[in-house]
C-alpha cells in the first residue's frame, strides 16, 4: 500500500514562520481531507504557547479549531524535534484532533529519539519516526537502526534527503538494506528534498522499488512549500499515483488548495529549486548556511561555492555563522599588493575630472548630452560593472566575477580593448591592462548589500585622491528588473527583489560615502538619480 503525507503546514512553516492564518489552516486541511491524502501533517509540537493561526501548536488539542471534521480515513499527525519539545507537556490522546506524532532525530541521536516515543506512545499516540540525513548513516549504522525500530515497532520510519543530495543510487543503497533489516510491519518512508530537481524523481523510484514489497509513505507538500529549495510536491505525487499505481486522489481538490491558499504565500515568499539550493545539495550542507550568504552577502555561486567546499563535511551539515562568516571574508579577502596599481591610477587621474558611467538605462536615453560632456571636459571615464558600447571608457571597474564573466562572453572585442581595474576577489593577478586592488580597500559593512558597485567606486575614488566625480546612470531600481538597466540582459544581482528597500539602502549608503568625503571630493550627477541627497 502506498500512503501519501501532505507535511505543508508543517515544512512550510519554515517559509513563514508558521503564520498560515486560520482561514488557510482549515482550508488547506479541509481540501486535502476531500482529496483523501493518507496522511495530513497539521504542523509542530512546540514548548512556547500557542498563537491563534499558526501552525507550531503547544498541545495537540490547539488544532482542533482547524479540524472541520475528523475524517476516519486520514491520520492527523504533527512533528517534535527530538530534543525541542518537554513531552512531559503532552496530555492524553483524545482523538478528537492529532492522533500521530513523528519525532525527527538526527544521525547518532535514535537511542534518544526511541525513548521519548516510548513515553508519547505511553500517552496513545501513534508513533512515526523520521531519520533526519540518513545519508550520512553507514551501512553498519542502518542495520542499528532498523534493530532498534524492530523492538520498538513504530508505525513507521522515513529515509530523509535533507540536504537534497541523493541521486536514486543512494536512495537504492539506503532502502536495499532499511527493506532488508527493517520488520515489514513497520510501514518505510520518504522524505525528500528537491536541492538537485530530484525529488519527485526518487519518489518515483522509492514507489516503483517497494511498492509490492511493503507498505510505503512518501511525504510532499503543495507547490513544494518548504525550506530552501523545498520538497516533493504533493500535486505531482498524487497525480503519479494516480495515473501509474491506481490512485484515487482528488486532483481537483489538491488543485483548489494550491491556488486559494498556496498562491498567496507564493506571491510573499519564495523556495524551490534554485543555484545556491544546488550548492547545499552537492555538498550535502544545511540550507541556512546558503541562506545566510544569500541574505548577508548576495554572494555569487562561484564564491558560494568556494566557501562551502572550505569547510569540512561535519561543519557543513550544521550551521556556525560565527564560522561561515570567517570563511566567507577569508574568500573574499585574497590579498595583493596593490600598491604600484594604486600609483599608477593616481596617476592617471590626477588634476582631471572623472566620470562614473553606471548600469542605468539614462546612459542610453541621454547619450547625447553625456557624449558632449566627455567632448568638452575630457574626463577620466570609467565604467561600472558593466561595458556600455555607446562610450568608450578609460577603464572599466569590476566588482564581482559575475559581471566580470558577462562582459568578457557578451563584449569579448570590447572587453580585451579596454582597461580594467579589478577587486582581488576577482583575480589576485592581472593580465595586460589590469589593475589588481584590494577587496577590503573599498568595502564597509554594516550594510546587507555593501557591495554596490558605484559605493565602492566612489570609496576607490577617494583612496586615489580624485577631487571632482560626476556620476551618470546611477539611476536607481525599476520594479521590474529590464527597466533599470542599459543592458537588459544584465545579470542581477539582486535575488530578492526587494527593489524599494534596496533602493533606500542604497541612498544610505551613498549618504555615507557624500559626508565622509565632503570638502575633498565633489560628486555631481549628469542623469537624474534618486539617490542625489545634494
Amino acid at each position: 500500500m502506498i500512503k501519501l503525507l501532505d507535511c505543508t503546514l508543517r515544512d512550510g512553516a519554515y517559509i513563514n514562520n508558521s503564520e498560515f492564518g486560520k482561514p488557510a489552516m482549515r482550508g488547506i486541511i479541509s481540501k486535502l481531507q476531500d482529496a483523501h491524502v493518507d496522511i495530513i501533517e497539521c504542523g509542530w509540537l512546540k514548548n512556547p504557547e500557542y498563537r491563534e493561526g499558526t501552525t507550531y501548536f503547544h498541545v495537540p488539542s490547539d488544532s482542533l479549531p482547524y479540524i472541520n471534521s475528523k475524517d476516519e480515513r486520514v491520520a492527523y499527525c504533527a512533528m517534535i524535534d527530538w530534543d525541542r519539545y518537554n513531552v512531559s507537556a503532552l496530555p492524553e490522546c483524545d482523538g478528537d484532533s492529532i492522533d500521530s506524532i513523528r519525532i525527527v532525530f538526527p544521525h547518532g541521536r535514535h537511542n534518544e529519539a526511541i525513548e521519548i516515543g516510548a513515553k508519547i506512545r505511553a500517552k496513545g499516540y501513534k508513533v512515526l519516526f523520521q531519520a533526519a540525513n540518513t545519508l550520512a548513516y553507514s551501512d553498519e549504522d542502518l542495520v542499528n537502526l532498523c534493530d532498534l525500530m524492530n523492538e520498538f515497532k513504530p508505525v513507521s520510519l522515513s529515509v530523509v534527503d535533507t540536504f537534497g543530495s541523493m541521486y536514486p543510487s543512494d536512495l537504492d543503497h539506503i532502502v536495499d538494506i532499511v527493506d532488508t533489516h527493517l520488520d515489514n510491519s513497520i510501514e518505510l518512508g520518504l522524505h525528500a528534498h528537491n536541492n538537485q530537481q530530484l525529488a519527485f524523481a526518487n519518489c518515483i523510484h522509492f514507489i516503483e522499488k517497494l511498492k509490492d514489497r511493503r507498505n510505503i509513505i512518501v511525504d510532499a507538500t503543495l507547490s513544494g512549500m518548504g525550506r530552501g529549495a523545498g520538497n516533493a510536491t504533493t500535486e505531482l505525487v498524487a497525480s503519479y499515483i494516480n495515473r501509474v499505481q491506481n490512485g484515487n486522489y482528488d486532483m481537483n481538490a489538491i488543485m483548489d488548495a494550491i491556488d486559494i491558499y498556496i498562491q498567496g504565500f507564493r506571491e510573499k515568499f519564495t523556495w524551490g529549486y534554485s543555484t545556491p539550493y544546488f550548492i547545499s545539495g552537492y555538498y550535502q550542507c544545511h540550507v541556512n548556511n546558503i541562506a545566510y550568504l544569500t541574505s548577508n552577502h548576495r554572494t555569487n555561486a562561484r564564491d558560494m561555492r568556494n566557501v562551502i567546499e572550505s569547510l569540512s563535511v561535519e561543519e557543513r551539515r550544521k550551521y556556525d555563522y560565527d564560522l561561515l562568516e570567517s570563511k566567507y571574508i577569508e574568500n573574499q579577502n585574497r590579498i595583493v599588493d596593490d600598491e604600484a596599481a594604486i600609483e599608477k591610477l593616481r596617476d592617471y587621474i590626477r588634476n582631471r575630472k572623472v566620470m562614473l558611467i553606471a548600469p542605468g538605462r539614462s546612459t542610453v536615453t541621454e547619450s547625447e548630452k553625456l557624449k558632449a560632456f566627455i567632448d568638452d571636459n575630457t574626463p577620466v571615464v570609467i565604467e561600472v560593472n558593466s561595458i556600455n558600447k555607446l562610450y568608450d571608457p578609460d577603464f572599466v571597474f569590476f566588482t564581482n566575477s559575475v559581471r566580470y564573466e558577462y562582459a568578457h562572453n557578451t563584449y569579448p572585442k570590447t572587453f580585451d580593448k579596454n582597461k580594467k581595474i579589478l577587486l582581488s576577489n576577482i583575480r589576485t593577478e592581472g593580465s595586460k591592462d589590469e589593475y589588481i586592488v584590494n577587496f577590503n580597500l573599498v568595502i564597509k559593512r554594516g550594510w546587507e548589500h555593501f557591495d554596490n558597485a558605484v559605493i565602492l567606486a566612489l570609496r576607490l575614488l577617494n583612496k586615489l585622491n580624485a577631487e571632482d566625480i560626476y556620476l551618470a546612470g546611477f539611476d536607481g531600481f525599476k520594479t521590474k528588473y529590464n527597466e533599470s538597466y542599459a543592458d537588459e540582459s544584465l545579470p542581477t544581482l539582486n535575488p530578492d527583489n526587494k527593489w524599494d528597500e534596496l533602493n533606500e539602502e542604497i541612498k544610505d549608503m551613498y549618504r555615507d560615502v557624500y559626508n565622509s568625503v565632503k570638502g575633498k571630493m565633489n560628486i555631481s550627477f549628469l542623469t537624474e538619480s534618486i539617490f542625489d541627497i545634494g
